[in-house]
Protein backbone atom coordinates (compact mmCIF):
# COMPACT_ATOMS: atom_id res chain seq x y z
CA UNK A 1 0.00 0.00 0.00
CA UNK A 2 3.05 2.54 0.94
CA UNK A 3 5.02 1.16 -2.17
CA UNK A 4 1.83 2.26 -4.61
CA UNK A 5 0.90 5.35 -2.49
CA UNK A 6 4.81 6.47 -3.02
CA UNK A 7 4.41 5.97 -6.71
CA UNK A 8 1.71 7.59 -6.86
CA UNK A 9 3.05 10.35 -5.69
CA UNK A 10 6.18 10.17 -7.49
CA UNK A 11 4.47 10.56 -11.02
CA UNK A 12 2.32 13.04 -9.51
CA UNK A 13 5.56 15.19 -9.31
CA UNK A 14 8.43 13.70 -11.22
CA UNK A 15 6.38 12.89 -14.90
CA UNK A 16 5.04 15.61 -17.19
CA UNK A 17 2.11 14.85 -19.50
CA UNK A 18 2.28 16.74 -23.29
CA UNK A 19 -1.00 16.53 -25.22
CA UNK A 20 0.02 14.26 -28.71
CA UNK A 21 0.36 16.37 -31.65
CA UNK A 22 -0.47 15.32 -35.62
CA UNK A 23 1.23 17.07 -38.29
CA UNK A 24 -0.84 17.38 -41.11
CA UNK A 25 0.33 18.62 -44.66
CA UNK A 26 -2.54 19.68 -46.31
CA UNK A 27 -3.10 22.86 -48.11
CA UNK A 28 -6.55 23.90 -46.90
CA UNK A 29 -6.00 23.20 -43.54
CA UNK A 30 -3.34 25.37 -43.48
CA UNK A 31 -4.67 28.04 -45.14
CA UNK A 32 -8.09 27.85 -42.91
CA UNK A 33 -5.78 27.66 -39.50
CA UNK A 34 -3.50 30.54 -40.55
CA UNK A 35 -7.04 32.13 -41.98
CA UNK A 36 -9.13 32.05 -38.51
CA UNK A 37 -5.56 32.72 -36.25
CA UNK A 38 -4.94 36.29 -38.23
CA UNK A 39 -8.46 37.07 -37.36
CA UNK A 40 -8.43 36.64 -33.77
CA UNK A 41 -4.84 37.99 -33.81
CA UNK A 42 -6.72 41.11 -35.64
CA UNK A 43 -9.83 41.41 -32.93
CA UNK A 44 -7.17 41.39 -30.14
CA UNK A 45 -5.25 43.93 -31.61
CA UNK A 46 -7.30 45.68 -33.50
CA UNK A 47 -10.20 45.77 -31.29
CA UNK A 48 -9.09 44.49 -27.93
CA UNK A 49 -6.18 46.86 -27.51
CA UNK A 50 -6.51 49.98 -29.73
CA UNK A 51 -10.18 50.22 -29.92
CA UNK A 52 -11.30 49.26 -26.49
CA UNK A 53 -7.83 50.29 -24.61
CA UNK A 54 -7.58 46.87 -22.90
CA UNK A 55 -4.52 47.95 -21.60
CA UNK A 56 -6.11 50.37 -19.63
CA UNK A 57 -7.49 50.50 -15.85
CA UNK A 58 -10.38 53.05 -16.07
CA UNK A 59 -11.97 55.57 -13.47
CA UNK A 60 -15.00 58.11 -13.04
CA UNK A 61 -14.79 61.42 -12.56
CA UNK A 62 -16.60 63.78 -9.76
CA UNK A 63 -16.98 67.12 -11.01
CA UNK A 64 -18.74 70.35 -10.31
CA UNK A 65 -20.07 73.58 -12.33
CA UNK A 66 -20.37 77.47 -11.85
CA UNK A 67 -22.03 79.50 -14.24
CA UNK A 68 -22.35 83.44 -14.71
CA UNK A 69 -24.17 85.16 -17.53
CA UNK A 70 -23.46 88.71 -18.55
CA UNK A 71 -25.51 91.16 -20.51
CA UNK A 72 -27.93 93.68 -20.40
CA UNK A 73 -31.21 94.21 -22.14
CA UNK A 74 -34.02 97.21 -22.64
CA UNK A 75 -37.73 96.66 -23.84
CA UNK A 76 -40.08 99.97 -24.57
CA UNK A 77 -43.70 98.29 -24.33
CA UNK A 78 -46.58 100.52 -24.62
CA UNK A 79 -44.11 103.24 -23.81
CA UNK A 80 -42.52 101.98 -21.05
CA UNK A 81 -39.14 101.59 -21.27
CA UNK A 82 -37.05 98.79 -19.11
CA UNK A 83 -33.81 97.87 -18.46
CA UNK A 84 -32.97 93.96 -17.64
CA UNK A 85 -29.97 92.72 -16.13
CA UNK A 86 -28.96 89.43 -15.14
CA UNK A 87 -30.67 89.78 -11.91
CA UNK A 88 -34.11 90.09 -13.56
CA UNK A 89 -33.56 87.41 -16.52
CA UNK A 90 -31.90 84.61 -14.81
CA UNK A 91 -34.08 81.97 -12.64
CA UNK A 92 -33.02 80.89 -10.49
CA UNK A 93 -30.15 82.86 -8.71
CA UNK A 94 -26.68 82.38 -10.70
CA UNK A 95 -24.25 80.08 -10.05
CA UNK A 96 -26.36 76.71 -10.84
CA UNK A 97 -25.68 74.12 -13.36
CA UNK A 98 -29.65 74.28 -14.26
CA UNK A 99 -31.15 77.28 -15.27
CA UNK A 100 -33.31 79.52 -17.09
CA UNK A 101 -32.52 83.15 -19.23
CA UNK A 102 -36.02 85.17 -20.52
CA UNK A 103 -36.35 85.92 -23.64
CA UNK A 104 -40.01 86.75 -23.41
CA UNK A 105 -42.40 87.88 -21.02
CA UNK A 106 -46.24 89.18 -20.73
CA UNK A 107 -46.05 91.25 -17.75
CA UNK A 108 -49.53 91.75 -15.65
CA UNK A 109 -49.49 94.97 -13.40
CA UNK A 110 -51.34 96.18 -10.83
CA UNK A 111 -52.78 93.16 -9.67
CA UNK A 112 -55.24 92.24 -6.47
CA UNK A 113 -57.59 90.29 -5.40
CA UNK A 114 -61.35 90.55 -6.30
CA UNK A 115 -63.58 90.12 -8.36
CA UNK A 116 -63.84 90.65 -12.39
CA UNK A 117 -65.29 89.40 -15.55
CA UNK A 118 -62.94 85.76 -16.44
CA UNK A 119 -60.65 86.20 -19.52
CA UNK A 120 -61.87 82.62 -20.92
CA UNK A 121 -63.10 79.77 -18.88
CA UNK A 122 -60.76 78.43 -16.62
CA UNK A 123 -61.92 76.06 -13.67
CA UNK A 124 -58.79 76.95 -10.81
CA UNK A 125 -60.71 80.60 -10.63
CA UNK A 126 -63.52 80.71 -8.03
CA UNK A 127 -66.50 81.61 -9.31
CA UNK A 128 -68.91 83.80 -8.09
CA UNK A 129 -72.17 82.81 -9.72
CA UNK A 130 -73.09 86.05 -11.40
CA UNK A 131 -72.38 86.88 -15.05
CA UNK A 132 -70.81 90.03 -16.81
CA UNK A 133 -73.17 90.94 -19.70
CA UNK A 134 -70.48 93.35 -20.84
CA UNK A 135 -68.07 90.66 -21.75
CA UNK A 136 -70.21 87.94 -21.48
CA UNK A 137 -68.44 86.42 -19.41
CA UNK A 138 -68.51 85.06 -15.89
CA UNK A 139 -67.72 86.64 -12.31
CA UNK A 140 -64.85 84.97 -10.41
CA UNK A 141 -62.85 86.07 -7.78
CA UNK A 142 -59.09 86.04 -8.36
CA UNK A 143 -56.26 88.18 -8.78
CA UNK A 144 -57.64 90.99 -11.01
CA UNK A 145 -57.19 92.06 -13.33
CA UNK A 146 -57.04 88.37 -15.27
CA UNK A 147 -53.83 87.55 -17.19
CA UNK A 148 -54.40 88.09 -21.19
CA UNK A 149 -52.01 85.33 -22.33
CA UNK A 150 -53.01 84.24 -25.68
CA UNK A 151 -51.06 86.58 -27.93
CA UNK A 152 -47.28 86.06 -27.48
CA UNK A 153 -44.88 88.69 -28.36
CA UNK A 154 -43.38 88.57 -31.57
CA UNK A 155 -41.00 89.43 -32.33
CA UNK A 156 -39.33 88.19 -28.55
CA UNK A 157 -39.40 91.16 -26.36
CA UNK A 158 -35.45 90.45 -25.51
CA UNK A 159 -34.26 89.53 -28.69
CA UNK A 160 -30.94 91.53 -27.45
CA UNK A 161 -30.67 88.09 -25.02
CA UNK A 162 -29.05 86.48 -28.21
CA UNK A 163 -25.84 89.00 -27.57
CA UNK A 164 -25.71 87.63 -23.50
CA UNK A 165 -22.71 85.69 -22.53
CA UNK A 166 -22.22 82.71 -20.40
CA UNK A 167 -18.81 81.82 -18.20
CA UNK A 168 -18.88 78.04 -17.48
CA UNK A 169 -16.43 77.02 -14.87
CA UNK A 170 -16.04 73.06 -14.47
CA UNK A 171 -13.62 71.63 -12.14
CA UNK A 172 -13.27 67.88 -12.35
CA UNK A 173 -11.76 65.05 -10.48
CA UNK A 174 -10.46 61.26 -11.16
CA UNK A 175 -9.95 59.98 -7.46
CA UNK A 176 -8.82 56.49 -8.47
CA UNK A 177 -5.22 58.66 -10.15
CA UNK A 178 -5.48 61.21 -8.00
CA UNK A 179 -5.49 63.85 -11.10
CA UNK A 180 -7.35 67.08 -11.01
CA UNK A 181 -8.17 69.33 -14.06
CA UNK A 182 -10.18 72.61 -14.77
CA UNK A 183 -11.75 73.69 -18.21
CA UNK A 184 -9.14 76.60 -17.63
CA UNK A 185 -6.83 74.70 -19.27
CA UNK A 186 -2.57 75.63 -19.77
CA UNK A 187 -2.78 78.63 -22.10
CA UNK A 188 -6.21 80.41 -20.38
CA UNK A 189 -5.82 83.33 -18.20
CA UNK A 190 -7.28 86.68 -17.36
CA UNK A 191 -6.26 88.47 -20.52
CA UNK A 192 -7.46 85.54 -23.12
CA UNK A 193 -10.96 85.52 -21.08
CA UNK A 194 -11.19 88.72 -21.48
CA UNK A 195 -10.96 89.08 -25.23
CA UNK A 196 -12.36 85.21 -26.53
CA UNK A 197 -15.94 83.13 -27.39
CA UNK A 198 -15.93 79.98 -27.72
CA UNK A 199 -15.71 78.91 -31.66
CA UNK A 200 -16.02 75.39 -32.45
CA UNK A 201 -12.42 75.91 -34.65
CA UNK A 202 -10.58 78.35 -33.56
CA UNK A 203 -11.28 79.07 -29.79
CA UNK A 204 -12.93 75.29 -28.70
CA UNK A 205 -11.25 75.45 -25.08
CA UNK A 206 -12.97 79.42 -24.10
CA UNK A 207 -15.37 78.55 -21.74
CA UNK A 208 -17.51 81.99 -22.31
CA UNK A 209 -20.54 81.21 -24.87
CA UNK A 210 -22.78 83.52 -26.72
CA UNK A 211 -25.76 82.57 -25.82
CA UNK A 212 -27.20 83.10 -30.00
CA UNK A 213 -24.28 80.89 -30.73
CA UNK A 214 -24.70 77.93 -28.11
CA UNK A 215 -28.59 78.21 -29.59
CA UNK A 216 -27.06 77.46 -33.18
CA UNK A 217 -25.02 74.66 -31.97
CA UNK A 218 -27.89 73.21 -30.90
CA UNK A 219 -29.47 73.47 -34.58
CA UNK A 220 -32.42 75.72 -33.36
CA UNK A 221 -33.40 79.42 -34.78
CA UNK A 222 -32.74 81.92 -32.17
CA UNK A 223 -35.96 83.95 -32.82
CA UNK A 224 -38.29 80.63 -32.90
CA UNK A 225 -37.18 79.45 -29.86
CA UNK A 226 -36.55 82.88 -28.14
CA UNK A 227 -40.42 83.38 -28.72
CA UNK A 228 -42.08 80.67 -26.65
CA UNK A 229 -39.13 78.89 -25.30
CA UNK A 230 -36.92 75.78 -24.83
CA UNK A 231 -34.46 73.51 -23.38
CA UNK A 232 -30.95 72.99 -24.30
CA UNK A 233 -29.01 70.60 -22.66
CA UNK A 234 -24.83 71.31 -22.65
CA UNK A 235 -22.27 68.71 -22.24
CA UNK A 236 -19.22 68.74 -20.98
CA UNK A 237 -17.32 65.53 -21.81
CA UNK A 238 -13.63 64.70 -20.05
CA UNK A 239 -12.06 61.38 -21.76
CA UNK A 240 -8.33 61.64 -20.93
CA UNK A 241 -5.56 59.33 -21.68
CA UNK A 242 -3.30 59.63 -18.50
CA UNK A 243 -0.70 57.85 -20.20
CA UNK A 244 -0.06 60.72 -22.13
CA UNK A 245 1.02 64.27 -20.54
CA UNK A 246 -1.60 65.83 -18.35
CA UNK A 247 -1.91 68.76 -20.89
CA UNK A 248 -3.86 66.33 -23.43
CA UNK A 249 -6.84 66.12 -21.09
CA UNK A 250 -8.81 68.94 -22.30
CA UNK A 251 -12.74 68.92 -21.96
CA UNK A 252 -14.79 69.14 -25.35
CA UNK A 253 -18.61 70.63 -25.39
CA UNK A 254 -21.45 69.48 -27.22
CA UNK A 255 -25.20 71.05 -27.39
CA UNK A 256 -28.35 69.00 -27.88
CA UNK A 257 -31.85 70.36 -28.49
CA UNK A 258 -34.12 68.87 -25.92
CA UNK A 259 -37.03 69.39 -27.19
CA UNK A 260 -38.36 68.49 -30.85
CA UNK A 261 -37.87 70.53 -34.09
CA UNK A 262 -39.68 74.00 -34.30
CA UNK A 263 -41.48 72.81 -37.22
CA UNK A 264 -42.88 69.67 -35.54
CA UNK A 265 -43.72 71.63 -32.43
CA UNK A 266 -45.55 74.39 -34.41
CA UNK A 267 -47.67 71.25 -36.39
CA UNK A 268 -48.28 69.63 -33.06
CA UNK A 269 -49.44 72.87 -30.99
CA UNK A 270 -48.91 70.56 -28.19
CA UNK A 271 -47.04 72.03 -24.93
CA UNK A 272 -45.09 74.56 -26.82
CA UNK A 273 -41.81 75.46 -25.55
CA UNK A 274 -40.93 76.65 -22.36
CA UNK A 275 -42.59 79.19 -19.57
CA UNK A 276 -43.71 79.57 -16.17
CA UNK A 277 -44.71 82.47 -13.73
CA UNK A 278 -43.48 84.54 -11.09
CA UNK A 279 -44.91 87.65 -9.17
CA UNK A 280 -43.48 90.39 -7.30
CA UNK A 281 -45.42 91.18 -4.35
CA UNK A 282 -45.85 95.00 -2.62
CA UNK A 283 -48.27 97.27 -1.03
CA UNK A 284 -50.39 100.23 -1.94
CA UNK A 285 -52.26 102.47 0.03
CA UNK A 286 -52.48 98.91 2.10
CA UNK A 287 -53.57 96.91 -0.29
CA UNK A 288 -51.79 94.14 -1.57
CA UNK A 289 -50.75 93.85 -4.87
CA UNK A 290 -48.61 92.10 -7.30
CA UNK A 291 -46.53 92.38 -10.75
CA UNK A 292 -47.49 88.82 -12.57
CA UNK A 293 -44.92 87.64 -15.34
CA UNK A 294 -45.34 85.23 -17.42
CA UNK A 295 -41.56 84.11 -18.38
CA UNK A 296 -40.60 82.52 -21.72
CA UNK A 297 -36.78 81.42 -21.41
CA UNK A 298 -34.37 78.81 -23.25
CA UNK A 299 -33.48 76.53 -20.26
CA UNK A 300 -29.65 75.07 -20.27
CA UNK A 301 -28.90 72.13 -18.38
CA UNK A 302 -25.12 71.44 -17.93
CA UNK A 303 -23.69 68.16 -17.92
CA UNK A 304 -20.62 66.62 -16.90
CA UNK A 305 -19.20 63.47 -18.32
CA UNK A 306 -15.61 62.16 -17.38
CA UNK A 307 -13.82 59.07 -17.74
CA UNK A 308 -9.98 58.36 -17.36
CA UNK A 309 -7.85 55.64 -18.69
CA UNK A 310 -4.44 54.58 -17.44
CA UNK A 311 -1.93 51.97 -18.07
CA UNK A 312 -2.42 48.79 -15.92
CA UNK A 313 -0.79 45.01 -15.80
CA UNK A 314 -4.18 43.45 -14.40
CA UNK A 315 -6.33 43.93 -17.36
CA UNK A 316 -3.25 43.83 -19.78
CA UNK A 317 -2.37 40.23 -18.93
CA UNK A 318 -6.33 39.46 -18.57
CA UNK A 319 -6.78 40.86 -22.43
CA UNK A 320 -3.75 38.77 -23.18
CA UNK A 321 -4.37 35.99 -21.85
CA UNK A 322 -8.25 36.00 -23.13
CA UNK A 323 -6.19 36.67 -26.27
CA UNK A 324 -4.48 33.41 -26.04
CA UNK A 325 -7.24 31.08 -24.83
CA UNK A 326 -9.32 32.70 -28.41
CA UNK A 327 -6.73 31.38 -30.75
CA UNK A 328 -7.86 28.18 -29.48
CA UNK A 329 -10.90 28.94 -31.71
CA UNK A 330 -8.29 28.10 -34.62
CA UNK A 331 -7.94 24.50 -33.61
CA UNK A 332 -11.51 23.87 -32.94
CA UNK A 333 -12.61 24.78 -36.78
CA UNK A 334 -9.26 23.23 -38.15
CA UNK A 335 -10.25 19.68 -36.32
CA UNK A 336 -14.38 19.93 -37.84
CA UNK A 337 -13.12 20.61 -41.42
CA UNK A 338 -10.40 17.61 -40.73
CA UNK A 339 -12.26 15.12 -39.04
CA UNK A 340 -15.58 16.01 -40.72
CA UNK A 341 -15.30 17.20 -43.67
CA UNK A 342 -12.29 16.19 -45.67
CA UNK A 343 -12.27 12.58 -47.96
CA UNK A 344 -9.95 11.16 -46.26
CA UNK A 345 -11.59 11.77 -42.39
CA UNK A 346 -10.85 8.42 -42.16
CA UNK A 347 -7.25 8.12 -42.27
CA UNK A 348 -6.93 11.04 -40.29
CA UNK A 349 -9.30 10.44 -37.21
CA UNK A 350 -6.60 6.87 -37.12
CA UNK A 351 -3.96 9.46 -37.21
CA UNK A 352 -5.17 11.55 -34.17
CA UNK A 353 -6.25 9.32 -32.01
CA UNK A 354 -4.78 6.12 -30.53
CA UNK A 355 -6.89 3.34 -29.99
CA UNK A 356 -6.09 0.79 -26.94
CA UNK A 357 -7.66 -2.57 -26.19
CA UNK A 358 -7.31 -4.00 -22.55
CA UNK A 359 -5.92 -7.67 -22.22
CA UNK A 360 -9.66 -8.27 -21.21
CA UNK A 361 -11.43 -7.41 -23.63
CA UNK A 362 -8.93 -8.77 -26.35
CA UNK A 363 -10.28 -11.92 -24.91
CA UNK A 364 -13.99 -11.42 -26.33
CA UNK A 365 -13.16 -10.62 -29.72
CA UNK A 366 -12.69 -13.74 -32.45
CA UNK A 367 -9.51 -13.94 -33.99
CA UNK A 368 -11.11 -12.98 -37.49
CA UNK A 369 -11.43 -9.53 -35.78
CA UNK A 370 -8.34 -8.76 -34.31
CA UNK A 371 -6.35 -9.85 -37.92
CA UNK A 372 -9.09 -6.91 -39.41
CA UNK A 373 -7.62 -4.89 -36.66
CA UNK A 374 -4.23 -5.97 -37.05
CA UNK A 375 -4.08 -4.98 -40.71
CA UNK A 376 -5.88 -1.61 -40.52
CA UNK A 377 -2.97 -0.79 -38.21
CA UNK A 378 -0.45 -1.98 -40.40
CA UNK A 379 -2.13 -0.19 -43.24
CA UNK A 380 -2.10 3.41 -41.36
CA UNK A 381 1.05 2.69 -40.38
CA UNK A 382 2.37 2.53 -44.23
CA UNK A 383 0.63 5.16 -45.40
CA UNK A 384 2.06 7.34 -42.92
CA UNK A 385 5.55 6.09 -44.16
CA UNK A 386 4.75 6.41 -47.60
Amino acid sequence: MMNSLATALSDFFFEYETPRQVLVRNKHIGVVCRLVQLAVLGYIVGWVFLYEKGYQSTGSAVSSVLTKMKGVGFTRVNGTERVWDVADYVFPEQGDSSFVIMTNYIMTEGQRQGTCPEVRPHFDWQMTGKCVNETGTCEVFAWCPIEHDREIPNPPLLMSSENYTLFIKNSITFPQFQVFRSNLVEGIDNKYLKSCIYNEEKDRYCPIFRLGDIVKLANFEFSAIAREGGTIGIIISWECNLDLPIKYCRPEYQFHGLYRSVEEEESAKASVGYNFRYAKYYMEGGVEKRTLIKVFGIRLDITVRGEARKFDIIPTLTAIGSGVGIFGVATVVCDLVLLHVLPKKNLYKNMKFKYTVSQEEVSCFPESVLRTTSRKVQLVSFQKMS
